[in-house]
Parts: C-alpha cells; structure tokens; sequence
C-alpha cells in the first residue's frame, strides 16, 4: 500500500498544475504564488507524500483543489453508492455464475450449455461501456422501463445513503449493476464449468457412484464444494476489481459513486481525490486477499488438517 500510494501520488504531481484549474485567468502571479505555498505544492514529493501518509492514517486526504472540501467527506458521501453497486453486481454474477456454470459443466454437450456459453463470449468480448449503452437504448430508450442515468432516490439512515429502500433506487441499480457484471459472471461460468467436468471424473467422485450416493449429492455436495475453492479466489479478486473497474459503469450511467468522482477529478487534475482513490482501492484488495486466504480455512479441510499437525 505503500509503494501504491508512492507511486500515485509521484505520478499524478507530474500530471500538470492544479493551479491552473483552480483559479482564474485573472489571478496574478503574486496570488498563484500565495495559493501554491497554502497548499504545499512547492515542497519536495517526500516531503508532501510523508504529510499525505501522516494525514492518511487519520483518515485525513487533505482539502480537493476543485471542491474547496475535504476529501475524506467526499468519499464518504460517494462510497455508498459504489459498494451497493459493487454488492448487487458480484451477487449476480456468483449466483448466475455458479449456477449456469454447474449446468454447463453437467450437461455440457447440450445444446442450451452451448448457448450459454456462446452467449457469455459477449461478457468478454464486448466493452463495458458498449454494453452499458446498448442496455441504455434497449430498455430505457426502446422499451421505456428503466431510467438510463442517477441513482434514483435514497433514504438517509443518517450514516448510510441507500437506494435499496425506494422503488426508483432499485430501478436505478439494475442496468450498471448488470453492466458491471457480465464481465465477472463469464469467468466464472467458465471457472466452474471447467471446475465441474475435471472433479466428475476423478476416483473419489466414481468411487461415490459405486457406493450408490445419489447423482445430485455427487454433484452438489461433493463435486460443486470441492470446485468452489478456486472460485473463491477468483470471485474475491474480481470484487476488488469491480470496485476499481466501476469507473466506466459509473460514467456512463451517471452514478455518483466513487468512480465518477475519479473521473471528475482527472479532469481538474485534483490530485488530493486521485490519491486516495488509488490507495483506498490498494486497502480493498488487501483486505478481500486476507479474507479469501481466511475462507480457504473453512472450506477446504486439508488446510484445516494440516493446521493442526
């Protein structure tokens, strides 16, 4: 996280002057002057990246050079928006790709398995924003159904905006919430499907058979909780990048989370916001890595076993 936040902060100093969007051309030398000493820009980078460090680890990202307000408040007011985005597109692309991906992988010299998996190219293949836009002129454009933009109304529950509780956030949420997860469900449809056709042919699985188990029990209980392991990693990485990814969801369906705020800030070259995004996602994965390796833990009773030798 570190050298995440070095690294960001050293790149985006070179990026070009946030003064220049800060002020007028009216403003004089001697006021420019002024302002880049208030805000410490003439220091040296390590000298700015320690007082960024410092400020962090209290929660602190200093002031946004084009909102005048702190950028911690900013992120606040934002990040619910992206983690409910972020939240119901990985829980359709786990239940989805779970699923279609068990059918596939039972089934999978049917023709509906080859659908799904001619289908699911199109995750893959097409650009999150192409996809976004297509939904947009399907639904919202053609059918008239779901809005194309906003987050629609939310409820404030004081430390928690949320649009899960009026009928236009849940309209809002479907269209990039599906957008954001096509590319994560492909994966793992494939994940599993490949997961499901190795494990079935394996000695336990046929030894289960002669046993006279029953072929649902076969797969689901034993073929399906054995594939889950690698699912999991891939499944926790990619809500990282979901998170990281959202950018592009977020721009083109208007939705004022975290991403659109990145953007915003690219523009106006606020550097404040762009640091802390960039570390904020670094702690994102971090945290999902250390959860996943905690998961291994209890789903897979080897590592448990040999834990206790």
């Amino acid at each position: 996280m570190l050298v995440v936040a070095f690294v960001s902060f050293s790149l985006f100093t070179f990026v070009g002057d946030p003064i220049n969007n800060m002020v007028g051309e009216e403003t004089s030398e001697k006021e420019r002057a002024e302002l880049r000493v208030t805000l410490g820009l003439n220091d040296p980078i390590p000298v700015q990246f320690v007082r960024f460090i410092k400020n962090a680890s209290k929660g602190e990202f200093g002031i946004s050079y084009q909102l005048r307000r702190p950028v911690s408040e900013l992120i606040t007011e934002r990040l619910p928006a992206t983690l409910e985005l972020v939240f119901v597109s990985a829980v359709i692309a786990l239940v989805a790709g779970i699923l279609l991906g068990v059918y596939t992988g039972i089934n999978r010299n049917s023709f509906t398995s080859n659908i799904i998996l001619g289908v699911s190219l199109l995750g893959v293949s097409l650009p999150t924003f192409v996809i976004g836009i297509l939904l947009i002129y399907l639904f919202s454009v053609i059918l008239g159904i779901l809005p194309s933009f906003g987050r629609g109304e939310v409820v404030d529950l004081g430390f928690w905006k949320t649009g899960f509780l009026t009928l236009s956030g849940l309209k809002a949420i479907i269209l990039p919430s599906i957008t954001l997860s096509l590319f994560q469900m492909t994966y793992i449809i494939r994940l599993v499907r490949a997961e499901m056709m190795e494990i079935l042919q394996t000695d336990y699985i046929k030894f289960a058979r002669a046993r006279g188990i029953s072929e649902n029990k076969i797969q689901y209980r034993h073929a399906l909780k054995n594939g889950l392991i690698p699912v999991i990693t891939i499944a926790g990485i990619n809500i990282g990048t979901l998170v990281a990814f959202s950018i592009i969801t977020e721009t083109v369906f208007q939705w004022p989370g975290m991403g659109f705020l990145f953007i915003q800030a690219v523009k106006f070259v606020d550097i404040p916001i762009m640091s802390a995004y960039l570390v904020f996602i670094a702690f994102i994965f971090v945290m999902i890595n250390f959860i996943v390796d905690i998961l291994y833990y209890f789903i897979d009773p080897r590592i448990r076993i040999k834990g206790t030798e």
